[in-house]
């Protein structure tokens, strides 16, 4: 097999991550189309690309779901994983970089950072992804390598070094200088395929010079060695150069930066070489931690060794119409064969993995055997899910999960039919376990099923997916906000809860303090037994706590969830027969619900970041409609030199519904608008006592 032939230490794990229509796609056409992995050149306009596969990727021309796929390049095998732009499906970035090793990060030349390109940045940040950047659309008018770059520093705090000068730009746009070689590079052909060296152009040199001299200053920051030589001034070796750009890379402390026109076919080439060159293997990153399942205590680290023990987080389960349910999975030390058994550790449940693939997209190529360092798909698990350690022996230990965000918006989803009734539980099955930022449940009052994601488009392709590939016929509500509840006040309370029924009775007795938590602070709940003198037994404190917690799922004002919340026990009493853990649930939900009654009980709403990017002259009718949204405006910015604004706001999600209509209506169709989630707010009196209707 030809991806055998290639050590642990010519691997590359990567990502593609950037804000929507930045050229992830296209990019990683050009780079399968370069590496011979494909023979013809796809369009994500005709829907022709590899990774977007899905009928509703191809008809929207956007990213849904991020896809792995393989190539090869320079004796080095890349494994690639191109993740969606828009904000509604990040959560597949933020479990594909959990398991990557490297990142390119893709920026338009036009405009530097977006606002989709900040979070996705301060997503490879929390895992420490070594990244390389990629200024795209270096043809499209008003492109700007330099200007672009220094967005960068001033949005993300970067610490980006050009590793290129662009000959030309916008229509003129038709080579880059090497500032390693100091070589001009142009492509010669329609396709891309022949590059020409040449000298550099005479109205370049000087600005070479000075950026090469930036470059090396730049690495010698970091690398004493280096420093020594250029202040001495003398010529560093170009091995030795790339050495350190390599070694600062992987460390996070430099992100080089690569231009070019992906749609053009320019410079990806360039940029497979600098993949192999700056970005890590396997071997380079530092050892997984794992922990105690139970405890979260950290017990020892995990070696991307083939000699080792077998351990592999997956990361993302997905429903195949052909081969049933397959598990994506990040092996990070030893082998595992087909038709070997692993424990679960996350559930201690053992499991067959009956076929092993390497993927192509939508394709899949079985293998014998997986090692450390592979992205590979598992076939025959049935009880594992996204966030869960498999592993060859029987352990208690786990690797970090993955971290996924609550979701903001809900609709109701009925079935038409009887028969559809049925088809319909089979398929929100399947879709909230492949997706962890959906939830589904029944309302109990009403009897609806509810749907929550992460926003209109999330929902709306949700739906598209229930009636096309279940073909579940549905009805669907107008959205609705997740609102959650929380208190403004300190209150204590008493709960009883005594029975005598003739033979043994119930009792249990609860005095509890509540007070609210920080808005949007690191704690949900917090739970503190200050009992003294045993006047409840130890043995009832996990039932009080379940019991608040219990009751935190339906607020006192609107049964919406409550948060934020701070809850001390700090008195009671028991009876010596009679007393249960039920009774002291029932008590302390009791003395929960009385508490925040007199807490000052409040709504909370969620507040989205809204980025939109208009013409000068429709700035005045945009920010007067979100002003009208209760929207409150932070900033415009200029982009580039151009008459383009961006205006940054919140708004409201509940004054969001249908924006995007009325925005390019504002607009002649020229406006565009990343909604994002921000943070939670309490709602004004007035809008409460609508949205509890007392008004």
């Amino acid at each position: 097999m030809k991806e055998r032939l290639y050590p642990i230490d010519k691997i590359r794990n990567i990502g593609i991550i950037a804000h929507i229509d930045a050229g992830k796609t296209t990019t990683t056409e050009r780079i399968l189309f370069y590496t011979g992995t494909k023979h013809k050149l796809g369009n994500v306009d005709d829907g022709t690309t590899e990774t977007d596969w899905m009928d509703q990727e191809k008809e929207r021309g956007i990213t849904i779901t991020s896809a792995a796929t393989s190539a090869f390049w320079k004796e080095h095998r890349i494994n690639i994983i191109d993740t969606p732009g828009h904000v509604d499906f990040t959560v597949e970035v933020e479990r594909s970089l959990r398991v990557l090793d490297g990142a390119i990060a893709i920026f338009d030349a036009q405009v530097g950072v977006e606002p989709q390109s900040e979070t996705v940045w301060r997503q490879a940040d929390r895992y420490e992804v070594p990244r390389i950047a990629f200024m795209n659309k270096m043809d499209k008018i008003g492109a700007n390598f330099f200007a672009a770059v220094q967005t960068m520093k001033t949005k993300l705090g970067a610490n980006p070094v050009a590793m290129q000068v662009p000959i030309g730009s916008e229509s003129d746009f038709r080579g880059v200088v090497d500032l390693l070689t100091m070589e001009a590079l142009y492509w010669k052909d329609e396709n891309g395929l022949v590059i020409e060296k040449q000298e550099i152009p005479n109205d370049l040199k000087d600005i070479c010079e000075t950026k090469r001299d930036d470059l090396v200053a730049a690495v010698a920051e970091i690398d004493e060695e280096l420093m020594e030589l250029y202040i001495e001034e003398v010529e560093i070796p170009l091995d030795k150069l790339k050495s350190s750009i390599r070694k600062s890379t992987i460390q996070n402390k430099i992100v080089p930066v690569f231009c070019g026109s992906s749609f053009k076919n320019k410079g990806v080439q360039l940029l497979l070489d600098a993949v192999i060159d700056y970005l890590p293997s396997p071997l380079d990153m530092p050892p997984v931690k794992a922990f105690e399942n139970s405890t979260g205590e950290f017990v020892k680290e995990i070696h991307p060794q083939k000699n080792e023990d077998f351990y592999a987080l997956a990361f993302k389960i997905m429903v195949d119409p052909f081969v049933g349910k397959l598990t994506f999975a990040r092996v990070y030390s030893g082998t595992l064969e087909k038709g070997s058994y692993v424990t679960n550790t996350s559930k201690n449940k053992t499991e067959r993995v009956s076929r092993l693939v390497f993927f192509h997209s939508d394709k899949r190529e079985e293998v014998d055997y997986i090692r450390a360092g592979d992205i590979v798909g598992l076939i025959g698990l049935k009880d594992t899910s996204t966030g869960d350690t498999l592993s060859n022996v029987n352990e208690n230990i786990v690797l970090e999960k993955v971290d996924f965000p609550e979701p903001v918006i809900s609709v109701s989803v009925e079935p038409e039919t009887k028969d559809d009734e049925a088809k319909l539980g089979k398929a929100l099955n399947s879709l909230t376990e492949e997706d962890p930022s959906l939830r589904s449940y029944v309302d109990h009052e009403t009897g609806e099923t509810i749907l929550s994601g992460m926003g209109e488009l999330h929902l709306e392709i949700i739906i598209e997916r229930i009636k096309r590939e279940f073909k579940v016929n549905v009805r669907v509500s107008q959205p609705r906000v997740a609102y959650k509840e929380t208190i403004k006040l300190s209150a204590e309370a008493e709960g009883k809860y005594i029975r005598q029924t003739g033979g043994r009775g119930q009792y249990g007795h609860v005095k509890l303090r509540v007070e609210p938590l920080p808005l949007n602070g690191e704690k949900d709940f917090e739970f503190v037994d200050k009992i003294v003198g045993g006047v409840v037994p130890k043995e009832y404190i996990p039932a009080i706590q379940n019991g608040v917690k219990e009751s935190m799922q339906d607020g006192v004002l609107s049964g919406y969830p409550m948060v934020n919340i701070k809850v001390e026990v700090f008195d009671g009493s028991y009876h010596e027969v009679d007393s249960s853990e039920m009774a002291f649930k029932i008590a302390a939900s009791m003395a929960f619900k009385d508490a925040i009654k007199r807490a000052k009980p409040v709504l909370l709403e969620p507040i989205m970041r809204v980025d939109v990017t208009t013409p000068e002259e429709y700035l005045g009718d945009i920010i007067a409609d979100l002003n009208s949204r209760r929207g409150r405006v932070e900033s415009f910015e200029t982009v580039g030199g151009t008459n383009t604004r961006i205006v940054k706001a919140k708004v409201p999600l509940s004054e969001l519904f249908g924006y995007a209509t009325i925005m390019r209506s504002l607009s002649q169709g020229r406006a565009t608008s990343s909604v994002q989630f921000s943070h939670y707010d309490e709602v004004p009196e007035q809008v409460t006592q609508k949205i509890l209707g007392r008004e």
